[in-house]
């Protein structure tokens, strides 16, 4: 389960969309620095922080901000939310409606049993797109949010010790498709095809927790 993710606004390379938007790309900054490099958590009860994603628009994509997670009658989900099964996706297709890209430059899995955290990113910095489905929902007090849930994969044979599953990153070259095509299966699959091209990419190294910057080794 994917519960927390990085978004380093000294991003070195991007594979976040297949023509990069000077304007997406400086909001993604701003945000990133505004919020001091923090790890990007769950949005809750207490925790109100609203997170980039990239949403599809007339003409290019956009930034937009979203609330991690589904609500439900007014308040958080009581079901898990904040991750989605490409499994389930494929036996329930409806669920693929509304899409987004979630940008990030790592994310983070504590390996068990040994209780260590792990951060995993693309190459050396580079930005990528984590695959998300999106809701509308609103607060008890009226006010609506796009929710957005981070598809999950299997993970690879050589990422598979640490985590047996990682988010499904889309390669920059099927951001547009992932945005915009028609929902259903076709879509799911083209993009689990696609995203095994990254897999070799992906580094993983220990880390004291998700929240700072030291590695353990």
């Amino acid at each position: 389960m994917c519960a927390s993710y990085g978004l380093d606004p000294r991003f070195t390379d991007t594979e976040l969309l297949a023509a990069a938007d000077e304007a997406v790309l400086d909001g993604l900054r701003g945000w990133a620095e505004e919020n001091a490099q923090e790890t990007v958590r769950p949005t809750g009860r207490n925790l109100r922080n609203l997170n980039p994603i990239v949403v599809p628009s007339e003409g290019a994509p956009t930034l937009e901000p979203g609330w991690w997670g589904f609500l439900v009658g007014g308040e958080p989900s009581k079901f898990p939310s904040i991750n989605t099964r490409s499994e389930r996706l494929r036996e329930r297709p409806g669920g693929l409606r509304n899409r987004a890209l979630v940008p990030a430059t790592s994310w983070y899995e504590m390996k068990k049993p040994e209780r260590v955290w792990h951060e995993f990113g693309l190459d050396d910095g580079a930005l990528f797109g984590m695959a998300a489905v999106t809701q509308q929902g609103r607060t008890a007090d009226g006010r609506s949010f796009t929710c957005y849930s981070i598809v999950m994969r299997p993970a690879p044979d050589h990422l598979a010790d640490v985590h047996d599953r990682m988010p499904l990153l889309i390669p920059a070259s099927l951001s547009g498709d992932w945005l915009t095509a028609e929902p259903g299966g076709e879509i799911l699959d083209e993009a689990l095809l696609a995203a095994a091209s990254l897999d070799h990419r992906v580094r993983v190294a220990p880390r004291r927790d998700d929240k700072g910057t030291d590695r353990l080794f």
